[in-house]
């Protein structure tokens, strides 16, 4: 099933939400092209909900425009947007069998092209052999596939999902993450989703779009976002464990710690108290082997294991904390004296007042995977 027209742009022009003397939603301006997934991700009352209701037209916007190509839809009822929204609670009745919790509503459509249409997005969804059950028989994966049936077979402009998977255990997150993209590249239908789980926002959208305190931080595509944040906040929110972030003093290209300095080259932007952005994976634990690079002191305090990685907490010379990502294997334990390095094509600096990033010793993006050989 895909659309028989061409996927829909959607622009929202200085958007703004206000509830009394709160300011939910503040001059967020972005354009979603068309076919794309566009994942809105923030921390909790971060306004990313907001913003996706009044693209549903479920809020009433305070201030700016909104858009569905040409075709200006600021103040049009939701009924009049031919937008399919899928919840975080699936809204569905729990009398009605899963076919007609599908088909509820779908009044624009003679029976033959409701079940044709109902049949399509179950064989998609691979829920053909449960549109006779009730919810209740039916598990939180299936009734989320139910619920998107219900959008899919609305054939909508926009696909609206809203926290979709948050309900559901981390496995089957992680499932239904991989089906929602297949199921994208399949309809490509331009979608907008949101969430509060930065893994969901990295390995899901064709672009990311970071929101804090009603505010639009940053969009950009997954690992442009994670290698070149433009402020400390996309810097720490994206990134699990997140960026290790000190005081540094810089002078003549140079960052200097009590426990380390390290070499800026091309940084002539401020000079004295700045923000130093490391992440815990581009910190190298030195094993007694020579040293590629300039190394520090530090103490473990705490050790994570995660399986793949562990995670150490350490403490520099000033007493500051620092996460260091390594391999689990490496035997350091609580209260052991260590090494480390840094990787010089992966450091960071903000400006200690506003907060916006003033560089990055990489140039490019870091690549997600091996390049492809060529067939031939």
């Amino acid at each position: 099933m895909s659309n028989a027209t061409d996927p829909t742009t959607v622009r929202l022009d200085g958007l703004t939400k206000e509830y009394a003397s709160l300011r939910a939603v503040e001059d967020v301006t972005l354009d979603v092209m068309p076919g794309e997934f566009l994942v809105i991700v923030g921390p909790s009352g971060c306004g990313k909900s907001t913003t996706l209701r009044m693209v549903a037209g479920l809020e009433t916007v305070s201030d700016g425009e909104l858009f569905f190509d040409d075709r200006r839809v600021t103040g049009i009822d939701a009924s009049e947007r031919n937008v399919a929204m899928v919840f975080q609670n699936y809204a569905l009745y729990p009398h009605m069998s899963a076919r007609r919790n599908i088909t509820f509503g779908m009044s624009e459509f003679d029976d033959e092209e409701t079940n044709r249409r109902v049949e399509e997005a179950a064989e998609i969804l691979d829920i053909a052999d449960l549109l006779d059950r009730k919810p209740k028989e039916l598990s939180g994966g299936e009734r989320q596939r139910v619920a998107l049936g219900r959008a899919i077979c609305r054939d909508p402009d926009v696909f609206l999902m809203d926290e979709p998977l948050s309900n559901l255990d981390a496995k089957l997150r992680v499932q239904m993450r991989s089906e929602l993209a297949r199921l994208h590249e399949e309809l490509e239908t331009t979608t907008v989703y949101v969430t509060h789980d930065q893994t969901e926002a990295m390995t899901l959208g064709d672009r990311v779009a970071v929101l804090n305190d009603g505010r639009l931080q940053q969009v950009d595509p997954p690992q442009h976002l994670y290698d070149f944040p433009e402020n400390r906040f996309v810097a720490e929110f994206i990134g699990d464990p997140a960026m290790n972030v000190l005081s540094v003093t810089v002078t003549e290209q140079t960052a200097e710690h009590e426990a380390f300095e390290v070499s800026l080259p091309g940084y002539d932007d401020i000079e004295g108290s700045a923000l130093f952005g490391v992440r815990p994976e581009d910190i190298e634990y030195v094993d007694g082997e020579q040293p590629r690079r300039e190394t520090f002191d530090a103490t473990v305090t705490v050790t994570e294991p995660l399986g793949d990685t562990v995670l150490l907490y350490c403490r520099i010379a000033d007493g500051t904390e620092l996460k260091v990502q390594s391999d689990p294997r490496i035997g350091v334990q609580s209260g052991d004296e260590i090494t480390l390095s840094y990787d010089p094509e992966r450091l960071h600096i903000f400006d200690p007042e506003s907060g916006a990033a003033v560089y990055h010793s990489a140039t490019e993006a870091k690549p997600t995977r091996a390049p492809a050989e060529d067939d031939d």
